[in-house]
């Protein structure tokens, strides 16, 4: 149970002392550095640690969050005390209210410089409902799923932060009945309802990272949209995999929530079934109890928990590098589309109207997959040490046309 924090607004919040979020920000003419969350306010971090004489004060003036995690989890859980302090001593106010920004007053910027992106594909619910979308008279799963977290290395240069626009990506695609492909925009586009997974500290090439050092290499979280054109997937994606029908723009948040904020959601998984290789292998609480929420243009279509998914990210974390591939600080990896049993769970458009056949409504219309114009919203929220809940932040994007 951390104190209460003295600054107005805050406590009881989604952005409570329990929570911290870190991010970066401009504000007037001055250029991006660090800061932290704290209600709706920005702590402005690099005066204050610079006025104390912090030894990693220089990190907080960084254009991103790199500098600051590549220091490792020592610092990481320094820094969070540090300002966790700030934030509830009121001895420490006349240091820090002249350094705390209304939020409405900034400029947020992507949080990390991403070094590699990699997307999962862990959630069997939503797995189940794509094997039987595509392949109805087939087993849902292949039979690999329940063996490892299937993945595939996407395009680290179109990670955007939220608020970006997304242009409507054009590619090849097959029109239904048709075995010809044909050049255009994509008509099927949709969202992937994600959390992602931002790591701080690296690792030698050759050497493997077990499911036990996950806490000692992984920041913190944020919730990620993996916008995805399912015409131009479907038609490129055998034998290798995603390319084109992903890379065009990935959303994330602009906050990132550290690891130890969410000791509280830390949950048991669903359950494996076979027990997975002694290198995937994991102990309780692997998982994480956080609620989603799916909003188009403004209405609330789909909560997807990230309760239900099957693969941990410690195991995501293991698998991706149990060949010997290094983790470079940046690296994001995400949990792909998270969905749950029931119909209003479901974390894309693909599993909300059955492969386009089910339309869903919202705003008093009938929907199916995105047009322009259309804006989608997803937030993310977790039980916090507190006893209330935390916000994982939100990340936005709006469809604009093909170019």
């Amino acid at each position: 149970m951390n104190p209460a924090t003295w600054v107005e607004g805050a406590a009881g919040s989604l952005h409570d002392v329990d929570n911290l979020p870190y991010g970066v920000f401009s504000h007037g003419d001055e250029g991006p550095r660090v800061g932290v969350r704290i209600g709706d306010l920005v702590l402005d971090l690099a005066p204050v640690a610079a006025s104390e004489m912090l030894e990693v004060a220089h990190v907080f003036e960084a254009t991103d969050l790199n500098p600051f995690m590549a220091l490792g989890r020592p610092a990481w859980e320094s820094v969070r005390r540090w300002v966790t302090g700030l934030l509830t001593d009121e001895t420490e106010r006349g240091l820090v209210e002249p350094n705390l920004v209304p939020l409405d007053e900034v400029q947020l910027h992507l949080p990390i410089a991403v070094a590699d992106y990699v997307d999962f594909y862990c959630s069997m619910e939503h797995a189940s409902n794509v094997g039987r979308i595509f392949r109805p008279d087939q087993e849902p799963l292949k039979p690999n799923w329940r063996h490892l977290p299937v993945g595939y290395h996407g395009r680290a240069g179109t990670v955007v932060v939220s608020g970006t626009p997304v242009r409507r990506p054009c590619g090849q695609h097959v029109s239904t009945g048709s075995t010809t492909p044909e050049y255009g925009e994509s008509r099927r586009l949709d969202i992937e309802t994600e959390l992602g997974f931002v790591v701080g500290a690296s690792s030698p090439l050759g050497e493997r990272v077990p499911t036990s050092a996950f806490a000692d290499h992984v920041f913190g979280v944020l919730p990620v949209n993996d916008w995805s054109a399912r015409d131009i997937q479907s038609w490129e994606y055998v034998p290798l995999g995603p390319f084109l029908g992903k890379s065009f723009a990935t959303s994330v948040s602009a906050w990132v929530t550290p690891l130890a904020a969410l000791e509280a959601a830390r949950a048991d998984l669903p359950g494996q079934d076979p027990e997975p290789l002694a290198y995937l292998r994991v102990g309780e609480r692997a998982g994480y109890d956080i609620d989603f929420e799916v909003e188009l243009n403004g209405e609330v279509v789909a909560r997807p928990p990230y309760s239900a998914v099957y693969w941990s990210p410690a195991q995501m974390l293991a698998h991706m590098s149990v060949n010997g591939a290094s983790l470079r600080t940046g690296d994001l990896f995400a949990s792909g589309t998270i969905s749950g049993a029931e119909p209003g769970r479901r974390g894309s458009f693909l599993e909300l109207s059955w492969g386009g056949a089910e339309p869903f409504t919202a705003g008093g219309q009938k929907h199916t997959f995105l047009e322009d114009g259309d804006t989608v919203t997803l937030r993310a929220t977790a039980p916090g040490a507190n006893g209330g809940r935390i916000g994982l932040g939100e990340v936005t994007g709006t469809i604009t046309p093909a170019q």
